[in-house]
């Protein structure tokens, strides 16, 4: 589905990526761990083209090129991004944010409730906040909102950034139960997640990252007894 290979990038002169690639097929769930600063956030806004001032490589989303496309093409394409932090509207309703979500579709009213229904169905108290200010929710409250937001797209590969960042260990289990939902209805999900435990335990296979390059990869249940990543990452 998504064919990344030897892309560099970076927010001026300095490269932060150096000839990374890598693959997420279809109905994948794979992850990207790493230190901080690795440039795992880097790699999801090159991808759906947010900030980075300059690529070059590869990369390939269903046959087409991603390079010289704008953020709003990539999405109609069906990439969706929820950022690290969340990045909701937090003057707006809850309602509102969702349905910004889904602008770059031009769908009709209809197929807006549709999918606004299925975001309600898998996070059923947004329903019940749908006319609240974002920006008053709880932080569990607010993830949903900004995954939901970008369910809107109907997505057919979800970019997710530090998703349980912040979040009660309760939340981070419901929200990672929402994410095996979303991926069992045929959404490949490209995950960076700190807690590396919780990444390899969700993911099929994985890419370990460090200073911009790739420096393992393979079967997650692999990269979760390899003795270097437990030392390194897991803390074991």
């Amino acid at each position: 589905m998504l064919e990344i290979r030897n892309l560099s990038a970076g927010y001026g002169p300095a490269a932060v990526l150096h000839d990374v690639s890598l693959d997420v097929g279809a109905g994948e769930i794979v992850s990207l761990i790493g230190p901080n600063t690795a440039g795992k956030s880097s790699l999801l806004r090159t991808i759906s083209r947010i900030s980075v001032s300059w690529c070059k490589g590869s990369m390939v989303f269903l046959g087409q090129s991603l390079v010289n496309k704008a953020a709003h093409e990539i999405a109609a394409l069906g990439i969706a991004h929820v950022l690290e932090g969340r990045q909701i509207f937090p003057q707006m309703s809850v309602a509102e944010n969702l349905r910004l979500g889904a602008w770059s579709r031009r769908r009709g009213k209809a197929d807006l409730d549709a999918e606004q229904a299925q975001v309600i169905e898998l996070f059923p108290r947004l329903g019940e906040r749908m006319a609240q200010a974002a920006g008053t929710l709880s932080g569990g409250e607010q993830q949903m909102v900004a995954v939901g937001r970008a369910l809107m797209v109907a997505p057919r590969l979800l970019l997710l950034d530090e998703p349980s960042h912040g979040l009660a260990p309760k939340v981070v289990d419901e929200l990672h139960e929402a994410l095996l939902r979303i991926h069992r209805k045929g959404v490949s999900i490209l995950l960076v997640e700190q807690n590396a435990q919780l990444a390899l335990t969700l993911s099929s296979r994985a890419y370990v990252l460090a200073s911009g390059r790739i420096e393992l990869s393979g079967e997650s249940q692999r990269l979760l007894h390899d003795d270097h990543v437990r030392a390194t990452y897991l803390g074991i």
